[in-house]
């Protein structure tokens, strides 16, 4: 514990051999990092912090192969697990809380919309999503009329769960979801979108991800990469989670990417930091998690019970005392691709309203999806998953959705001038 805590500690509480007696894990290391704040601590995790930065292009190397099989550490887990904490479109990613007062599925709602209004999404648009997930973001994006989505993900679960969706919400014929590494991606595209996943690439792959975004995207193209990041400079990537967690993972600082981005060619037309929201939507997680704890444990043991609630708390603790944030970046190759100033994203959300028909959807699709995932998995527990008992109800298909949205889009008469000026847009429906 003395010569290496930030693997120790963890570690520990895995094994049992570190009790909180009063109060909880969270509450400890809260309290920890609520002293330490940006600091490094003792200088012997400042040695260790230095070691592993000489040593972080190694650690993150993360070529194809290398790649699935980190992603199939973390994301090929049971089905069941990530049904029991997070929201029913499975978003695993930081929300967007407009209010205190939001619901952790408010806020996923409101995360996609916020997203979508950055893309300044238009009909015969054909959008990339890199690193899809189970596919809540691409099929939110495919119920924008005339809007095409294309997600690649390398992991194998989350590949069959999303297309299945897709099937269910009457949307295969406008999104797909590929099993591809970004580097094996040669389409072209209007609109490129990737979250939570550019953790993943490796401070030694940056080059070669923005050239990839560079060369998939249209002359008029944007693209907007969201992604957690560090507010306090290049560091390297904490022992215990790269080991137990997300190997070959990294959050990288704002001077880390800007520099790449330049390099490629590419115009950085907005950045927004996102400060608070990720620890926000870990203390939902969190919360949810520790009541399905019982679940969780049926499904896998006490040990990974502890490590996850050890993941959790102390994510959640990083992000509101170590300098972790969240970067939406928004890049286009032209500089005149998106409006002069940023008054066109309150605008595409205050005429897209959240609607309740989407969450119905969604949740149909994902109870149809993850019933199908439970009875084809080898591996998945008899545990029943807490929906399997709801009454049957009329749920409005992916078709109603779009219907609705289409109802939404900007009159002719409030379309932002820049929208007629633009002599670049083309269609591709």
């Amino acid at each position: 514990m003395f010569f290496n805590p930030d693997l120790a500690l963890g570690e520990d509480y895995m094994n049992g051999d570190v009790i909180v007696e009063s109060g909880s894990i969270y509450d400890f290391v809260d309290l920890c990092l609520s002293n330490l704040g940006w600091s490094y601590g003792h200088w012997i995790q400042r040695a260790h912090g230095l070691i592993r930065r000489t040593t972080r292009r190694l650690a993150q190397y993360n070529p194809a192969p290398i790649a699935r099989r980190n992603v199939a550490h973390h994301y090929d887990l049971s089905d069941t697990l990530y049904d029991l904490f997070l929201c029913a479109d499975r978003q695993y990613s930081c929300a967007y809380y407009k209010s205190m007062d939001d619901t952790l599925e408010e806020a996923q709602d409101q995360k996609k919309r916020h997203i979508a209004a950055k893309l300044l999404l238009r009909p015969g648009q054909r959008v990339l999503d890199i690193g899809s997930g189970w596919g809540g973001l691409a099929l939110h994006l495919a119920q924008h009329p005339g809007v095409d989505v294309t997600g690649i993900t390398l992991s194998t679960e989350q590949h069959q769960y999303a297309n299945r969706r897709a099937e269910d919400d009457g949307l295969k014929d406008r999104v797909r979801f590929l099993l591809r590494d970004y580097r094996d991606e040669s389409g072209r595209y209007e609109r490129i979108v990737s979250v939570g996943m550019f953790e993943h690439v490796g401070i030694g792959h940056f080059r070669e991800y923005f050239a990839k975004v560079r060369d998939s995207l249209t002359d008029d193209g944007v693209a907007l990469i969201h992604t957690i990041g560090r507010s306090d400079g290049p560091g390297a990537a904490n022992a215990w989670m790269q080991k137990y967690i997300f190997p070959g993972g990294y959050t990288p600082a704002l001077s880390e990417i800007t520099p790449v981005v330049e390099r490629a060619g590419l115009h950085i037309t907005d950045i927004e930091v996102l400060r608070l929201h990720y620890a926000e939507t870990l203390a939902a997680w969190r919360q949810r998690f520790m009541a399905q704890r019982d679940k969780i444990a049926d499904l896998y043991d006490d040990r990974f019970c502890r490590m996850w609630e050890f993941y959790l708390a102390s994510c959640e603790a990083a992000f509101r005392h170590s300098g972790l944030v969240v970067f939406q970046i928004q890049l286009s190759k032209r500089i005149d691709a998106v409006p002069l100033t940023r008054d066109y994203i309150s605008a595409w959300e205050q005429s897209h309203p959240l609607m309740d028909t989407m969450r119905v959807g969604t949740e149909a699709s994902r109870r149809k999806a993850c019933g199908v995932a439970r009875h084809n998995s080898a591996r998945e527990s008899v545990t029943p998953h807490p929906h399997n008992n709801a009454p049957s109800t009329p749920v409005a298909t992916g078709i109603d959705v779009v219907e609705e949205v289409s109802m939404e889009t900007f009159p002719a008469s409030d379309a932002p001038a820049w929208l007629s000026r633009r002599s670049g847009m083309r269609s591709n429906g």
